[in-house]
């Protein structure tokens, strides 16, 4: 009961008071309040609106999600599971920084404001009356759905699995029913860099420390410097502005250099492999940082370029005289120290395989190789970098084709693996929340006891 009674008081829009010492018409408008938003369920220390329920199918439409692909009472469980995991995450003392769900909400917000065109627009979506009200709510939908997450990882973090299970795995799989895996490529490369020579560089050094003294000496603001001199295409337009943690993924260089700085402080120019950098620290809070940068790129000489393609077009032309082999080529000539020592071959960022499934290849690689025949060598082909980086030139070739094809134990073996993974971790996700479904306080209202629920809130 006394679970119960601080679930009605969380639903409320302000404390309670002691029934004797409250008007009557006061305990009916509070009841009103109360049956306006009920209690859906609580689950632990969190307790689940009737309102949240329905934002939540909002926020779903919005994401072009059917009335038809979910209901109300599969959105209940998802909530209480969700909830579920937060608070053994409390109880586990799995720890979130105030700092660290501040800057997703801000990094949300920012991106809110930019697709809605002004703040205004944002909280009348949202139907909230001012900037702090929607900040909290963001921050605390964040703190929830983090604290969920980081339990269901540490739940399975530690999950490995063996090929002997994998093989056991793959013969529990009826042959009818074995998964069938689309038309894959295997795809290798050489690269290219053309180099700007040295006195690009200076230039570009000297620019930077112009543009460094200028904010320095003369109080020039650094964000309208970045918004003028930047070529960073993912920060110009906001300043140079990033947040950023240890955990961001920047390359070490532009991480190391900007946790080295003090509040207030603007670096020396450093070199990434984007080009060169300033950065300057707005903000500490804790492990997090707010920073602006400029990144400039010393401009590449046409002769540099023309170097790096007739260098390609000569490799090419001596693999198909039979010179050398496209791998030895690539360990002796290509500029990719990623690739180059395990000859040229390209590895999907999904999962390190070095297959790519046709129906899932990024695009722009497709429309490179969709043309090319068995061991034919492409022409060198410009790739710009996305994120303002040095342009590339490369040759590829395709250097294995699988056709769609029933699973092969052997032959996909990586892809096995990683399926029998999935289901041991979710196996010990339902193992984990069935155990603690029975040892959490756990109270769905009498208006949802009767959904078809998959796992058994209401413990029956």
């Amino acid at each position: 009961m006394a679970q119960d009674s601080l679930a009605i008081q969380d639903s409320q829009v302000e404390p309670p008071k002691s029934m004797d010492l409250v008007a009557p018409s006061e305990v009916k408008q509070a009841f009103k309040r109360i049956k306006l938003d009920g209690i859906a369920a609580v689950v632990g220390d969190y307790v689940i609106l009737e309102s949240d329920i329905e934002k939540t199918l909002i926020d779903l439409k919005s994401q072009g999600v059917s009335d038809q692909d979910v209901n109300r009472c599969q959105l209940l469980g998802k909530l209480m599971e969700d909830r579920l995991f937060a608070h053994q995450a409390v109880q586990d003392s799995v720890l979130i920084s105030d700092d660290e769900i501040a800057a997703i909400g801000e990094r949300q917000l920012q991106q809110l404001v930019s697709q809605a065109g002004s703040l205004d627009r944002v909280l009348k979506v949202y139907k909230k009356e001012d900037e702090e009200s929607f900040r909290q709510e963001l921050n605390k939908i964040n703190k929830l759905r983090m604290l969920s997450e980081r339990m269901q990882t540490k739940v399975v973090e530690e999950i490995e699995i063996t090929p002997e299970e994998v093989r056991q795995f793959f013969n529990d799989i009826p042959k009818e029913e074995r998964p069938v895996f689309g038309a894959e490529l295997e795809i290798s490369q050489i690269v290219k860099t053309p180099q700007a020579p040295e006195e690009e560089k200076q230039k570009v050094i000297d620019k930077l420390n112009e543009l460094k003294a200028d904010v320095e000496d003369n109080n020039a603001s650094f964000s309208v410097k970045a918004i003028l001199y930047s070529q960073d295409p993912g920060s110009k337009s906001k300043g140079g502005f990033y947040p950023m943690s240890r955990e961001t993924p920047f390359v070490k260089e532009f991480k190391d250099v900007a946790f080295s700085l003090q509040e207030g402080e603007i670096s020396d120019p450093f070199e990434s492999p984007f080009g060169y950098h300033i950065i300057y620290i707005e903000k500490i809070r804790g492990q997090e940082l707010d920073l602006r940068h400029i990144l400039m790129v010393p401009e590449v000489p046409s002769s540099a370029v023309k170097a790096a393609i007739d260098e390609l077009k000569d490799i090419k032309k001596k693999i198909e005289e039979g010179a050398f082999t496209f791998a030895e080529a690539a360990l002796n000539f290509s500029d990719e120290k990623e690739t180059k020592f395990d000859g040229g071959v390209l590895r999907n960022p999904t999962n390190y395989d070095s297959r790519f499934e046709l129906t899932k290849m990024d695009p722009s690689l497709y429309k490179q190789v969709s043309n090319l025949k068995d061991n034919e060598i492409s022409f060198p082909i410009e790739e710009p970098d996305p994120r303002g980086g040095q342009t590339k030139y490369k040759i590829l070739k395709i250097s294995n084709r699988y056709g769609e094809h029933t699973a092969d134990f052997a032959r996909d073996y990586m892809k096995i693996q990683e399926l029998a993974k999935t289901e041991k971790q979710l196996k010990a996700i339902n193992d984990w929340r069935g155990t603690h479904i029975e040892d959490t306080y756990i109270s769905v209202s009498k208006s949802n006891r009767d959904c078809d629920f998959a796992n058994n809130w209401v413990k029956e």
